[in-house]
């Protein structure tokens, strides 16, 4: 039996931020698009349902948190490599 040679720190950080990121991302893309569908293709009544009000109110703070986590984990990831990078051309 052959064993596969273990990752490294490196690579199971890296593999962990692209699984983080692709859930936030597809929960993100996914909540907009029901948001758009529901504005663009059900019909709504003239005067806004108190608790389509409160889930309005509640998914707004929540899509904003989620575009700004996606943001600073490409920015902070982005800057780290390219320090690592730089350091190792260095050397």
């Amino acid at each position: 039996m052959k064993f596969k040679a273990r990752l490294s720190n490196e690579e199971i950080k890296g593999r962990l931020i692209l699984i983080v990121g692709l859930a936030i991302s597809i929960a993100f893309v996914g909540t907009v698009f029901v948001l758009l569908y529901g504005l663009l293709f059900v019909v709504q009544p003239l005067e806004q349902a108190p608790n389509d009000a409160e889930a309005w109110k509640i998914l707004s703070p929540l899509t904003l948190t989620m575009s700004g986590v996606l943001a600073g984990l490409l920015a902070s990831n982005g800057l780290k490599g390219n320090q690592n990078d730089k350091d190792k051309r260095d050397d």
